[in-house]
């Protein structure tokens, strides 16, 4: 049958939509993986992903260093920066950690040494860089404080402009003897820094001067956990509207509102990370609290269950409901990370020594390994930068 032209460029029309559509989607990833070094690990390791397939390259080292166990790129994506987790080293009358920065070759996702700088406490755990690309901010879990580090023009690290000590105790007393800052994360406005602290059941919540790179007690200062909690790791839903903490001690995500403008969280529930019928929970805790790029969904690592939880998110309230607990088919999932795309989270076992992909189902969130995994020496951060 003879076609018409106009029918004919539709067709036409059609394909390149097609086409291009593929492209979007078929996105590829260099992925840093922070360790804690020893016999099987030196350092940040670097690996490929194919967000089309979900395969995820062998691991090469490409930066030694003692113990970087978090990992933050910068917004343009040209810089690393990266925890070391020691009390190596001494700030005034402080053992402290430090912070080192790194260039990444744009050319192959390799990292150049660039300068290093004190953290201002000892064990730095986690780290971010500020919206604007200006700020390092870093938790440092031992010194029980938070620090913020400008970044100068070329990526290195210059002066520290902020310093805040925590004090106190909770219930506790092997874990909760004093302060453990445990996480910092500034929110989409990038007007508030929150730091999750371990030790107070407490999460601070501080004024973030963007142009002065300076951290103020907001008002109110924080907001309270119940005893014996140990607020770990937080996470924003993409909304805006709502944050998740996930509480390594009592094996719980504590759901929150969010007021963007004056930086208040409000409780809104609280949610075990196992499943029903638990109770011998001996050597268990929880490490990671991530939200689904979509906000359908809250992801949970537990370590001694070594599973990811699964939450569905109730898109007017905020409030979460469990969905199941997928094994990570290794031990100690300290940390995980899902894909930009959303298609896939890649668990880390720390005490098997590997990372495995699973893919996920988009209208339920539940998790399926696809059979991917690599080796990786004690793995506990991941960080994804798209690449050609």
């Amino acid at each position: 049958m003879r076609r018409s032209l106009p029918f004919l460029l539709q067709l036409l029309f059609v394909v390149m939509l097609t086409v291009q559509s593929n492209r979007v989607r078929a996105e590829n990833f260099h992925v840093y993986i922070g360790t804690y070094s020893g016999p099987s690990s030196k350092g940040i390791y670097l690996s490929e992903f194919d967000s089309t397939s979900g395969n995820l390259g062998p691991a090469e080292l490409v930066a030694e260093m003692k113990h970087p166990s978090f990992v933050a790129i910068n917004p343009e994506g040209t810089h690393l920066y990266a925890v070391s987790e020691t009390g190596d080293h001494v700030d005034g009358d402080r053992k402290s950690g430090a912070i080192h920065a790194f260039r990444i070759n744009q050319a192959n996702g390799e990292l150049v040494a660039l300068n290093s700088v004190l953290s201002g406490g000892a064990a730095p755990c986690h780290i971010v860089v500020d919206h604007s690309g200006k700020y390092v901010l870093a938790a440092n879990y031992t010194g029980g404080n938070a620090s913020v580090h400008e970044i100068n023009d070329d990526g290195t690290l210059g002066q520290r402009t902020a310093f805040v000590q925590h004090n106190g105790s909770s219930a506790n007393k092997q874990r909760q003897e004093a302060a453990h800052a445990h996480s910092i994360n500034v929110d989409a406005g990038n007007k508030h820094a929150f730091v999750a602290d371990l030790g107070l059941d407490k999460i601070l919540i501080y004024d973030f001067d963007a142009n002065a790179g300076t951290l103020s007690p907001s008002s109110p200062a924080g907001v309270d956990l119940p005893p014996g909690s140990g607020p770990r790791h937080f996470s924003f839903h993409p909304s805006g509207k709502f944050a998740y903490v996930i509480n390594e001690l009592s094996l719980t995500v504590t759901a929150f509102s969010y007021d963007a403008e004056s930086g208040v969280l409000s409780t809104l529930q609280a949610i075990s990370t196992l499943p029903d019928g638990i109770t011998d929970r001996a050597g268990m805790s929880t490490a990671e609290v991530l939200v689904h790029p979509t906000g359908k969904f809250v992801y949970g690592s537990n370590r001694g269950y070594h599973s990811i939880v699964v939450y569905s998110v109730d898109e007017n309230s905020g409030m979460l409901t469990y969905v199941e607990n997928k094994s990570t088919q290794g031990e100690t999932p300290r940390n995980f990370a899902i894909d930009p795309t959303g298609k896939f989270l890649l668990a880390e076992n720390q005490s098997t020594n590997s990372v495995v992909v699973f893919s996920i189902d988009q209208n339920t969130g539940e998790l399926t390994a696809t059979g991917t995994q690599i080796e990786v020496g004690s793995p506990v951060c991941i960080r994804f930068l798209k690449h050609d």
